[in-house]
């Protein structure tokens, strides 16, 4: 798993950067995390961003690997608000949609927490 440098948190989420380390450890590390959820850059097909269940991640099959987290979020409904605006914030730098390539411009991503 790839992880984001500028990482774009939900608000539900506490900005302190020991307790995002440590949710990130969790992740990595296959904890349980009910409710928890992760903004991905699209790996197949034409979407700008994928959400994904951090349950999701416990299947033993899942290609985890190859993910680029670009966010996390408590909550569905936060996601979805997170991954607006991470679109929002390229729309407003760029005048356009294209994610990957903004997010990737300095490919500055951490391997782990």
């Amino acid at each position: 798993m790839i992880w984001y440098e500028n990482l774009y948190i939900g608000e539900s989420i506490p900005k302190k950067n020991g307790k995002i380390k440590r949710l990130k450890w969790k992740i990595n590390h296959n904890a349980k995390l009910v409710g928890i959820y992760l903004i991905t850059l699209c790996q197949y097909g034409d979407n700008l961003l994928e959400i994904i269940p951090s349950l999701e991640l416990l299947q033993k099959a899942y290609p985890k690997d190859e993910l680029y987290v670009v966010g996390l979020a408590k909550g569905y409904d936060e996601a979805l608000q997170t991954a607006a605006r991470i679109v929002m914030d390229v729309y407003e730098h760029t005048g356009g949609f294209q994610v990957e390539k903004y997010l990737l411009r300095d490919t500055k991503a951490g391997d782990g927490a």
